[in-house]
């Protein structure tokens, strides 16, 4: 099944456990045979979003760049980190500029409309990041994206990964697994349509 999908981590601290999650989901899908670009949103800053900017300015170039991205892919992957319970200001800004994207100049741009994304979180407390995720996936769904059932919280991150960089505990590589491989499966070709 020869799918585009897009990976990258809503986190971009140095040793990031959500990049190290992005990193294995990717080789995953590698496995499965599927395209997989991984980015890192640190090459594509943005301030914050802002009504008055987006007025005198227009939508930043580095939103319709991703914009661009996330049309261009049947698939995404985001490892994200969870922040008081929530979503990351990096990644909630992320997800609402590019929702501002209507047009990249040479025509329409839908990032969201037929991409299906599977989500991921990894912490080094006991719950694993689940609790970001629940808000993530309602954000993502009210922008048009359609998200997998299956996703992968990984716990006690700092002592989850092996030398190979895959999760070492049977149990968490086969929830990355089966978030991939239901990625895979529930994604529809972009490119058909």
């Amino acid at each position: 099944m020869f799918r585009k999908v897009l990976v990258f981590a809503g986190s971009t601290r140095s040793g990031s456990f959500n990049r190290q999650l992005a990193e294995a989901a990717m080789k995953t899908l590698v496995q499965m045979e599927a395209d997989v670009t991984m980015i890192s949103l640190a090459d594509y800053p943005l301030p914050l979003v802002d009504e008055d900017l987006k007025k005198e300015k227009g939508v930043p170039e580095n939103a319709v760049r991703l914009a661009r991205f996330f049309a261009s892919h049947d698939a995404a992957f985001i490892a994200s980190p969870e922040y008081n319970s929530s979503i990351p200001p990096l990644l909630k800004n992320t997800i609402d500029w590019v929702s501002l994207v209507k047009s990249d100049g040479s025509g329409p741009v839908k990032p969201y409309a037929g991409l299906t994304i599977a989500l991921g979180a990894a912490s080094d407390g006991a719950l694993g990041g689940i609790r970001g995720l629940y808000h993530l996936r309602s954000v993502l769904m009210n922008v048009g994206a359609q998200i997998v059932t299956e996703q992968c919280s990984v716990s006690r991150a700092s002592k989850a990964f092996g030398e190979d960089g895959m999760l070492a505990d049977e149990r968490l590589a086969s929830k990355l697994k089966s978030a991939c491989r239901a990625l895979l499966d529930h994604s529809i070709s972009r490119r058909a349509r």
